[in-house]
């Protein structure tokens, strides 16, 4: 799986979450189910904060739109 499509999958996981829970403070091992497959919701969180400096714009822009804390 691409990078991208590896985005593409958590980033509408992060979008299931926001929608059920309305915030995206998943803890570490937080995992959501996106189409019948297990997604590790809470360390992709984890790890795009922990890179926000790397990120693309359009990559922050997408968590920002589900309210995503930077600091």
């Amino acid at each position: 799986m691409s990078q991208d499509a590896r985005w593409a999958v958590n980033l509408a996981a992060a979008r299931q979450f926001h929608a059920r829970e309305g915030h995206l403070l998943a803890p570490r091992k937080a995992v959501e189910v996106v189409g019948g497959v297990e997604h590790k919701l809470g360390a992709f969180l984890d790890n795009a904060h922990r890179r926000a400096a790397k990120l693309s714009p359009q990559r922050r822009a997408d968590l920002d739109q589900l309210g995503m804390r930077w600091s």
